[in-house]
């Protein structure tokens, strides 16, 4: 989760930690989302949401064309997120057994 191939990315509230998300690169222009998380005291503030934004910024500024992530079903306002930014629900693409749902999202490339 560095560059070039990744990214994590701490949202901080002072010196607190209060919300993060990972970037793993997979090469052939994929990446996989990973250790979305926000602080309860946080939630309801749309930070999950600009972490996800700025994931796929930075995704797109590695070269990144295709996002992969895994989650759980009990994780309501998680599954409504990604389904409200337009991921897109796949196939299993791995064998961890806590996650049960599975979802893509094709990143616009940006132009010259």
């Amino acid at each position: 989760m560095v560059p070039p191939r990744g990214v994590f990315l701490i949202a901080w509230s002072g010196d607190l930690p209060i919300g993060c998300a990972g970037l793993k690169g997979l090469g052939r222009g994929e990446a996989e989302v990973k250790r979305v998380w926000v602080a309860p005291a946080a939630r309801g503030h749309g930070l999950s949401r600009r972490l996800m934004d700025e994931i796929e910024a930075r995704a797109v500024d590695l070269g990144i064309h295709r996002l992969m992530l895994d989650t759980n079903s009990t994780l309501a306002e998680a599954v409504a997120l990604y389904r409200k930014t337009g991921w897109t629900r796949i196939d299993r693409f791995n064998d961890d057994p806590y996650p049960d749902m599975f979802f893509e999202k094709q990143l616009q490339m940006r132009r010259p």
